[in-house]
């Protein structure tokens, strides 16, 4: 089974509490320290094992192998996709069922991820999740006043458009914004805006 690590607790010292996104599911298992064990780290991806436990209702994590990234020894890009990964976590703890979606935005976005600007990918991941999920908002209505947007766009967490002048904060060119919405593309973003949804990004999904 694979999977993206997005959270990691630690207990009795050196074990873990891990949770993971498989392609269909959200585990979380327990990691017992030892020697043999290869490192995991938060955001890796992993093929593992699960062992029942007859003492718990969580599953032992067993036989993990790290599929490393090309880009794994960037720092940089590493950093950026462990902040992205572990927005996950909070997002989904409480789901039961999360489907194949969630595995496969990931897995997209990873392999995206060396080639071109990670925050322009995780933010246009981003927006498909808002559409799966039914929580992108395309009509420009302010979220604080609830006028119509006329100019040019300023956006809370979760993406809520409003006017600049209610939020008070940097503004996104609806045209740019209309490309990332309806194609998945931010390639009509500066990268003032890029670094502006990104910081919208890491508020919370």
């Amino acid at each position: 089974m694979k999977g993206f690590i997005i959270n990691l607790n630690r207990v009795k010292e050196e074990d873990l509490i891990v949770t993971i996104i498989t392609d269909g599911s959200l585990e979380t298992l327990y990691r017992f320290y030892g020697a043999r064990h290869g490192v995991i780290n938060l955001g890796f991806m992993i093929d593992f094992e699960i062992e029942p436990s007859a003492k718990s209702t969580i599953g032992r994590l067993k036989d993990v192998i790290h599929i490393g990234y090309k880009w794994i020894n960037d720092y940089e890009k590493l950093r950026l996709w462990q902040n992205f990964t572990a927005l996950f976590y909070k997002h989904l703890k409480e789901a039961e069922d999360i489907g194949s979606f969630y595995f496969q935005l990931l897995e997209e976005a990873s392999q995206k991820w060396g080639k071109q600007n990670p925050k322009r990918v995780a933010i246009e991941a981003y927006v498909k999740l808002l559409e799966h999920e039914g929580r992108l908002h395309t009509e420009m209505h302010c979220f604080l006043c609830s006028r119509k947007i006329e100019s040019d766009i300023s956006l809370l967490r979760a993406f809520l458009p409003t006017h600049e002048s209610c939020s008070h904060t940097y503004p996104i060119n609806k045209t740019a914004l209309h490309e990332l919405y309806a194609n998945k593309s931010s390639l009509f973003l500066s990268d003032k805006e890029i670094e502006r949804l990104w910081n919208v990004l890491m508020e919370g999904l």
